[in-house]
């Protein structure tokens, strides 16, 4: 209830600006009741300033909302969601609720992801990460098209298999956090993570 308590008072507070330039000017004799343009553009910027704020701490609740559904580990917070899709698909729901497919940077954050998805969803094998070669077959890269410096290839399997079909790639709890290609357009559950400010 604390956290909430902050964004009401910026609600109250903008309320009370708005009603304060809402109101029938006062009348003086020497004075104008109009503000200047300066005094306009100031008390502009005042909201603004305020409404980013507003903005700023409703994405930071619902953060903190997604970390308590999920996990939070290495300033981020991981999401798996359960219903399968394509891999697309996936990236485009995580990106809605904020974040985006999750990319391990090493074998720690990987190893971490392993875990929380053996946990969360029991019996699930299998979850697309943030990891593609779409644009050039065998240069692996995250979803912002960012270069992939950690891989960890299930290399029992002779993965990646480096076909052009296979172009998206899944990370494996059955093989203890490996990582294989699949194609893209398979139905998987997927794991989202949300950076934290």
């Amino acid at each position: 209830m604390a956290r909430l308590a902050l964004p009401v008072s910026l609600i109250l507070c903008l309320s009370l600006l708005h009603f304060s330039s809402c109101r029938p000017p006062r009348i003086r004799k020497a004075v104008s009741a109009r503000p200047s343009a300066a005094g306009e553009d100031d008390m502009k910027a005042q909201l603004e300033k305020l409404w980013q704020e507003v903005n700023s701490l409703k994405e930071m609740q619902a953060l903190q909302t997604v970390c308590l559904r999920g996990i939070k580990a290495h300033r981020k917070c991981y999401l798996t969601i359960e219903e399968p899709r394509h891999y697309h698909e996936a990236n485009e729901d995580c990106i809605a609720q904020g974040g985006t497919l999750a990319t391990p940077r090493d074998m720690m954050e990987n190893n971490e992801l392993r875990d929380y998805a053996k946990r969360s969803a029991p019996g699930s094998k299998d979850f697309w990460i943030g990891v593609a070669d779409i644009v050039k077959e065998g240069q692996y890269v995250d979803v912002n098209s960012q270069p992939v410096s950690y891989l960890n290839w299930d290399r029992s399997k002779k993965q990646p298999t480096g076909t052009k079909r296979e172009s998206c790639v899944a990370l494996s709890v059955a093989a203890q956090g490996k990582w294989y290609d699949e194609v893209c357009r398979n139905l998987k559950k997927y794991i989202c993570e949300y950076v934290i400010p």
